[in-house]
């Protein structure tokens, strides 16, 4: 597991690692948010969708679950686990989202990652904290991943 971090000073940094991310993820990626309320989960997947050209405005999925975007380079899908049981969240089949059977391959991108009962075999895991000096901290690690052609996604 390949694992870097990344001091953000504040919103606009989380907004273009998220960028950065979209504008170089492959399709097919998932990542899996984690990080308190208000840590910057949605700021981070507005940046992916710009980096992903998507144009409509990108908000948190808390109350409908999932968020299609398909007007980018890639589809974004978004998804919110906070509020959902395992069971709950097994009858979302979030693996339809990253297994692209029933949906075009794009980016999936989970907050409260930590909540689903099971995982993809690949993905960028990605926590965000609060950084004691200012702003936060991203944590991101590389889990099923042994291509080191990913290793740029997170570098400084």
């Amino acid at each position: 597991m390949t694992q870097q971090q990344i001091y953000l000073l504040d919103a606009q940094a989380t907004f273009n690692l998220g960028k950065r991310l979209g504008e170089t993820l492959p399709p097919g990626s998932v990542i899996l948010l984690e990080g308190d309320l208000g840590a910057g989960k949605t700021t981070l997947v507005q940046g992916i969708g710009a980096g992903l050209g998507i144009t409509q405005v990108i908000v948190s999925p808390t109350f409908t679950l999932v968020n299609e975007y398909l007007d980018g380079r890639l589809p974004l899908y978004h998804l919110d686990l906070y509020r959902l049981s395992a069971n709950e969240i097994e009858g979302i089949y979030p693996e339809t989202y990253w297994e692209g059977s029933e949906v075009s391959p794009g980016i999936t991108a989970i907050e409260w990652g930590q909540r689903l009962p099971y995982k993809p075999s690949a993905y960028l895991e990605l926590q965000l904290s609060l950084s004691p000096q200012s702003g936060r901290i991203a944590t991101l690690q590389l889990v099923g991943i042994g291509d080191r052609a990913f290793l740029p996604l997170i570098s400084p």
